[in-house]
């Protein structure tokens, strides 16, 4: 079935998704207000640890398709989160090291979809993605998926520095993609491995990278001086493969 963004407008109407659990991905309430139902909505919101944008009218309007918000429009996400627990399990059931490629602020859904579809054919046991600044769980990330959503679990946290930590504690090393580090093919890509990637624009954050064990750099001969994230992780993600089978 072809995936469809669910899009809900109103107090009431965002109210019973919420309590209904339907998957949200992201909420936009008008800035400055506080009644009742709103407030009923952000606690809501909290509980499933939900991601709220505090937005002007003239932005809710322009996102509007009915015109009547009242303050309020929920994005539902296209498929359901998987945990950070799934995807260590997933590894654990395939008797393999932990591969996780964690995406430090894709903001494009083509990005991540494509990056989700490079995962699933490279073994990647999962995504994660971080819940703020980030592009979730849409129908156009469905689509540039090419199906491989519904294979390779996404998990989304709220901070990709604090993952980072609890991930080393469960055995994973980290490398990073940036062009100032050293060359890919130097580097031991081989055991429990988190493949991180960088934002379209700004790359990977100085706080991430200064976790990273590995600053892993892809060679280049052309005259520009970077690739599209996607590509980026594809590249990265068969050095790693390409190192496995060699063990």
């Amino acid at each position: 079935m072809e995936p469809r963004e669910l899009t809900i407008e109103g107090r009431n109407a965002v109210i019973e998704a919420l309590r209904a659990g339907t998957p949200i991905d992201k909420l936009f309430i008008l800035d400055g207000c506080k009644d009742g139902p709103v407030s009923t909505i952000r606690r809501e919101a909290k509980k499933r640890d939900i991601y709220v944008k505090y937005v002007s009218k003239d932005r809710l309007d322009q996102m509007s398709s009915t015109g009547k918000h009242q303050g309020v429009i929920a994005y539902g996400a296209s498929y359901e989160y998987s945990s950070v627990e799934d995807i260590l399990s997933k590894a654990k059931e395939a008797n393999e090291d932990p591969f996780i490629i964690l995406l430090d602020g894709i903001e494009d859904p083509h990005n991540l979809g494509a990056i989700i579809r490079t995962a699933n054919q490279a073994g990647a046991h999962g995504v994660i993605i971080p819940r703020d600044r980030a592009v979730g769980l849409t129908a156009a990330v469905a689509r540039a998926s090419a199906g491989a959503i519904s294979y390779t679990p996404v998990a989304r946290v709220t901070n990709i520095g604090q993952c980072m930590e609890e991930l080393k504690k469960e055995g994973l090393w980290f490398a990073c993609a940036d062009m100032d580090g050293d060359c890919m093919y130097d580097i031991d890509l081989t055991g429990p491995i988190g493949l991180i990637i960088g934002s379209e624009g700004d790359g990977v954050g100085r706080l991430v990278k200064s976790k990273c064990d590995y600053i892993a750099s892809i060679p280049m001969k052309g005259d520009i001086d970077s690739l599209n994230a996607s590509v980026a992780a594809g590249i990265l993600s068969y050095e790693i493969v390409r190192q496995r089978m060699k063990k």
